[in-house]
């Protein structure tokens, strides 16, 4: 359902109004009650992004999606090789120093 926008020609008092398109336009002014309200023509809807985030993987396709998988099955199955031939990483007497 969309907002709308209402001003008042009597008193200027504006405000929006959350109601169905199918619904008459509203006449009487909440603030002052007089018949002089008038629903304002806008720019129209717009997206509006709510929440933490989003990103371009939130809308990925199917067989994008059903690749992706398929990807990740492959590298793991082949393992991440360790490049150091599983030794422990060594360090350095400068940090040791510090």
């Amino acid at each position: 359902m969309p907002t709308y926008d209402y001003v008042c020609d009597a008193c200027e008092h504006a405000f929006e109004h959350f109601q169905s398109i199918k619904d008459e336009p509203l006449k009487k002014c909440p603030e002052c009650g007089r018949r002089k309200l008038r629903r304002l023509i806008g720019p129209g809807a717009a997206v509006v992004f709510k929440g933490s985030g989003f990103y371009q993987t939130d809308y990925r396709s199917e067989s994008y999606k059903k690749g992706a998988e398929a990807a990740k099955k492959t590298a793991g199955e082949s393992g991440a090789k360790d490049t150091n031939g599983g030794k422990k990483p060594e360090t350095t007497n400068a940090s040791k120093e510090s």
